[in-house]
């Protein structure tokens, strides 16, 4: 595996010293780690702190694959959040639109942002493949899942990771694979959540039960929360989006409540979101499904993905609600 050096950037600051000398080393440390910290809280959702970050670069399935590691653990090994972007975006793509460097950095873990491939080599429209969608990732059979567990393997392998806490969230086509990664990677990744994505009513049941925190737009125009063909191209050029409509939003929660075991919901309704909540469930697995009010095809709280894209609703965080939920949860090995 290849990957250039991080690129660390350092936090410098000063201190009067105790009695006119020189300051104690650790006091010096303190001071710089206090500043990090008060850096960090004032930052506005959408701002990124200073980092070492790591492109890294891999061959797998015989494709050159990229994918960027922002390492905020404080100690290793430490957490490790995998974000997919959406449909014809990339990672640094995700990198915006989600926030999660500020929570990585916040609570200290590592934060990873792979890419998707393109129709040709240097292409930038990036999807990946979920199995019905998308594009030409689906098209071509790219072997996303096994991506992503050579990236989980490699960190795992330098110690940076503690494998019984892996999580993986993504948007879009990205939601849709974080499903497929869930049933077929269910003994590696500790929880998942999909966010504004699909099932399409024909998954065959995990390898193992998966905690699952799933995040729906009540006003998506491109995935729509009643089922049916994605309405639009996702940016994906002249090929097929997906081979099969999508299940209505509600199927993704099913699928999961039905392989983990759950019984009855406790559910939520709010003017800014309806959620309902599966705790007792025979696997110890939990599911939750939100539908947030006033967000179209969009990470709510987040930004943007381009210019004209819908709007992200302001009066729910998913970046912030899903890390909670992450917390809670374990790898079962």
């Amino acid at each position: 595996m290849r990957h250039t050096q991080p690129v660390n950037q350092v936090v410098s600051g000063s201190s009067a010293a105790i009695g006119g000398g020189r300051p104690h080393p650790l006091a010096a440390l303190a001071f710089a780690l206090f500043a990090v910290v008060l850096a960090v809280e004032a930052m506005p959702y959408g701002a990124h702190p200073a980092l070492p970050s790591e492109e890294r670069t891999i061959v797998h399935g015989g494709r050159q694959r990229t994918y960027l590691v922002h390492d905020f653990g404080a100690a290793t090994p430490a957490p490790v959040v995998i974000v997919l972007h959406g449909g014809g975006g990339n990672a640094a793509n995700a990198v915006h639109m989600t926030g999660f460097d500020r929570v990585a950095a916040r609570d200290r873990f590592i934060a990873v942002y792979p890419d998707g491939t393109a129709a040709r080599a240097g292409g930038r429209l990036l999807t990946w493949n979920a199995g019905h969608c998308c594009a030409a990732a689906m098209d071509a059979g790219v072997d996303d899942v096994g991506f992503i567990g050579a990236i989980v393997d490699a960190l795992i392998a330098e110690r940076r990771a503690d494998p019984s806490r892996i999580y993986l969230t993504g948007m879009s086509n990205g939601a849709m694979l974080a499903h497929r990664i869930g049933r077929e990677l269910s003994t590696r990744i500790a929880a998942i959540a999909p966010v504004v994505g699909a099932v399409f009513g024909d998954e065959p049941a995990p390898r193992a039960p998966m905690p699952a925190f799933i995040v729906a737009g009540a006003d998506d125009a491109i995935v729509p929360p009643a089922g049916g063909p994605l309405t639009r191209r996702l940016l994906l050029g002249r090929y097929q989006a997906a081979d099969r409509d999508v299940a209505p939003a509600m199927a993704q929660a099913t699928y999961w409540v039905r392989a983990n075991g759950c019984t009855e919901p406790v559910r939520t309704d709010t003017v800014a979101y309806r959620q309902a909540v599966w705790t007792d469930c025979r696997s110890g697995a939990p599911v939750t499904f939100v539908s947030v009010a006033d967000n179209g095809h969009a990470w709510p709280g987040g930004e943007p993905g381009r210019a004209g894209a819908a709007q992200p609703s302001r009066a729910y965080d998913a970046t912030g609600a899903m890390w909670t939920f992450f917390k809670t949860q374990r790898g079962r090995r």
